[in-house]
């Protein structure tokens, strides 16, 4: 068995379908859970409960955190820690692999590229929570407690990746014949990570069983793309005359905070977006022998 909590969103669903080649023995986790595919088991669960979620992990060889929770640093602050104690103690218990997805946040402003070697120096208060449960992961799997992993995307784009800043900014835009915008420094570099490689990714060093007790990049493309190459690459598939862009500064977005509550968590990650933000993914590519999507073809996808 192999269990996903915190299923359904878009990367648990990309990891589902991407865990067939695997296994037939999926367990969807969640408040409300929902098939990906026909065969999938179905387990209703609050994470913040231990007794729920140890009962959802019992009988699995992998585990795979992927929940993701209210945008808010105050909710982040109180409650991942205790997701992640939770689930480390159940698969703990059930002797159970673990692998955890998580984002950049813990390696703060990083002048150069990142990689799985660069360290933890956040400077946001998301990013001090992603460190501090990465180090408590990190800790188990250091003191022999547990095998485990943590795989890391940069920021996403893909198909039904609606939480996505190039969804609103870009796509939306697009799609009701309005000039494409962004938010920061449109001429700096910014990597993404396609949502179909990601879960492709988990997917893969999940089944892979000397990937285990080490840090992984998910696939992303080494192109190194601005926020004005993607708005052009969007606007050439759709066929709209490519105008230039325009960038919403962080004062804007600061002032726009005021009034839509995620913009105003927002704020703090700016630093990603007013400077250059490149990912690198060569350790997975090498190791597992597989290739990220180029973003002219996974725009399309996601445009399409």
């Amino acid at each position: 068995m192999q269990t996903i909590l915190g299923a359904n969103g878009i990367i648990g669903k990309e990891l589902s379908r991407n865990l067939i080649p695997f296994t037939t023995a999926i367990r969807q986790v969640s408040r409300n859970p929902k098939k990906v595919n026909p065969t999938d088991e179905l387990v209703q669960a609050d994470l913040l409960n231990f007794d729920q979620t140890e009962k959802a992990v019992a009988g699995s060889e992998i585990v795979y955190l992927m929940a993701g929770l209210k945008y808010e640093a105050k909710t982040w602050q109180e409650q991942w820690p205790k997701v992640m104690r939770h689930t480390i103690d159940a698969c703990k218990k059930h002797n159970s692999k673990l692998v955890f997805f998580d984002n950049v946040y813990a390696y703060g402003y990083v002048q150069g590229i990142m990689t799985e070697e660069t360290p933890f120096n956040p400077n946001s208060k998301k990013g001090e929570v992603r460190a501090k449960i990465a180090t408590m992961l990190l800790d188990e799997i250091k003191s022999g407690n547990l095998e485990g992993m943590i795989v890391r995307a940069a920021d996403f784009y893909g198909p039904g990746a609606v939480l996505s800043l190039t969804h609103s900014t870009v796509t939306e835009r697009l799609k009701a014949n309005k000039s494409p915008q962004w938010v920061g420094n449109a001429k700096a570099i910014h990597t993404f990570s396609y949502t179909p490689d990601a879960g492709k990714s988990v997917a893969v060093l999940g089944n892979t069983p000397s990937a285990f007790n080490q840090t992984w990049h998910a696939l992303t493309s080494k192109e190194k793309i601005t926020g004005e190459e993607y708005c052009r690459i969007a606007s050439e598939i759709m066929n709209r005359p490519y105008k230039g862009v325009t960038s919403l500064p962080k004062f804007g977005v600061r002032l726009m905070g005021l009034f839509v509550p995620v913009l105003r968590e927002f704020v703090e990650m700016m630093y990603q977006f007013e400077n250059d933000y490149v990912f690198d993914s060569t350790k997975i590519e090498q190791a597992i022998g597989i290739h990220a999507t180029s973003y002219r073809s996974g725009i399309a996808e996601t445009l399409r």
